[in-house]
């Protein structure tokens, strides 16, 4: 038997294989999700407003299971509900969902259960959380931008973008600028403009923060996209503060056409690096008054590079405002985005359902909410390395760990790989 289980002889040494170990799973840091979970109650809150029209004769798996489960596979990695036929012997998975795996039709049909009334109330649900966690904050910074995602079949309401030059769904992301908290995920039809229903989702937003903290001092933070007239009433209305690109334009040019020329001449013929601000009061026909703004005249070294933005914000200066405020969107803001679309997977709406493919934004923006929960539980650690993982660093180094688990009538035994790197970590973690 031994000779017909040899691969290949490695010198003299024979290489066999077989399939007599024990049901060992490569997902063992399920056991610390569903610890997280039971902790904060994110997916329970979120189930208790799908709408539940099944038969409860027939019915084997409730929502907060199924939603589990879609939210489980996406943090480890499982992309789509198909992938659910990689899983049907994992013992981990059975124990946590406390049976077997919901089949690829079941989680089809949950996630295809969404109407446009059950994601608008979805969707107040997600500023609901969010206010909530406000409690003893002055101050917010609310971050806003979008991103593209790419469609390849027959999505509705996937449409053709001039500007991306492509068929797509547009996202729309409110981030907290301070924490990474997701404040409200918005999926659009593929040839939205930038700030379509910008304006409006924000007012719903700030009054909603508003009732609970009328003395909340409230930051706006985006691209040259998101400026717009009806933006900068909504500031004068609510009382906000805010720092905004602006997309150029003759005018604008010739504003900083002196500055230009000049950082030219002495800066950038000589290839040296240089800043120039300037600042001046704009109003593009459009708007109700003119707002202050400012432009950065830059040599690289190796070409111009001018841009504009306007700012409300007092007391500071243009470089301070664009330095220590605005560019800092990169990191708290485009760089949350990448994690929710290529980390958490947001980019597979691959539903043909427009409201399907909506469940689908909020499931990957749950999974990106339960990473940060994880990410705070990493911050108390002794682990500095760890503390800077993104999303997929987090999955492949942390949750991807070989475990086998052992069930008697009293205790549930999960045995980690003795081989696990970062088994300090994991068990600062578990019992924090």
């Amino acid at each position: 038997m031994n000779i017909k289980n040899t691969i290949f002889y490695r010198h003299n040494k024979a290489v066999l294989v077989d399939f007599t170990a024990e049901e060992i799973s490569s997902d063992g840091s399920l056991i610390l999700l569903e610890k997280i979970e039971r902790e904060h109650g994110l997916i329970k809150f979120f189930s208790s407003i799908i709408p539940d029209a099944r038969n409860p004769f027939y019915t084997i798996y409730t929502r907060e299971a199924q939603l589990k489960q879609r939210i489980f596979m996406l943090m480890l990695g499982y992309e789509d509900t198909n992938d659910v036929s990689h899983l049907q012997n994992d013992p981990i998975f059975k124990d946590v969902l406390q049976g077997d795996l919901a089949s690829q039709p079941t989680l089809s049909r949950f996630e295809n259960c969404m109407d446009k009334k059950a994601i608008f109330e979805m969707a107040n649900y997600w500023v609901d959380r969010y206010v909530a966690s406000l409690k003893g904050r002055k101050s917010i910074i609310i971050d806003v931008d979008g991103t593209d995602d790419p469609t390849h079949g027959n999505q509705q309401l996937s449409m053709f973008n001039g500007y991306y030059g492509q068929f797509m769904y547009n996202e729309l992301f409110f981030h907290d600028g301070d924490t990474g908290q997701i404040i409200l995920p918005v999926l659009r039809p593929g040839n939205s403009h930038s700030n379509k229903w910008f304006v409006s989702i924000l007012k719903r937003i700030i009054q909603k923060i508003r009732a609970v903290y009328p003395e909340m001092k409230i930051t706006i933070r985006a691209d040259g996209g998101f400026s717009g007239a009806v933006f900068y009433k909504l500031v004068d209305k609510e009382d906000l503060f805010y720092a905004v690109g602006l997309p150029s334009n003759a005018r604008l040019k010739k504003k900083v056409k002196r500055a230009t020329k000049a950082v030219k001449l002495h800066y950038l013929n000589q290839g040296k690096k240089h800043q120039h601000f300037i600042s001046f009061q704009y109003q593009a026909k459009s708007w109700h008054a003119p707002q202050t703004c400012y432009s950065k005249v830059e040599s690289t070294g190796i070409g111009m590079n001018v841009r504009h933005f306007a700012s409300n914000i007092p007391e500071k200066e243009a470089r301070e405002i664009y330095f220590d405020f605005y560019v800092k969107r990169g990191e708290t803001s485009e760089n949350r985005i990448k994690e929710v679309k290529n980390m958490c997977f947001s980019d597979r709406l691959s539903n043909h359902n427009f409201w399907a493919n909506f469940f689908r934004l909020f499931q990957s923006s749950m999974v990106y909410e339960m990473f940060l929960l994880l990410k705070e539980k990493i911050k108390n650690t002794s682990f500095e390395k760890a503390k800077k993982w993104q999303i997929n660093s987090i999955r492949t180094y942390l949750l991807k760990v070989g475990a086998t688990i052992r069930i008697t009538k009293r205790r549930v035994f999960y045995k980690l790989s003795k081989a696990f790197v970062y088994q300090n970590l994991f068990r600062e973690l578990i019992f924090q």
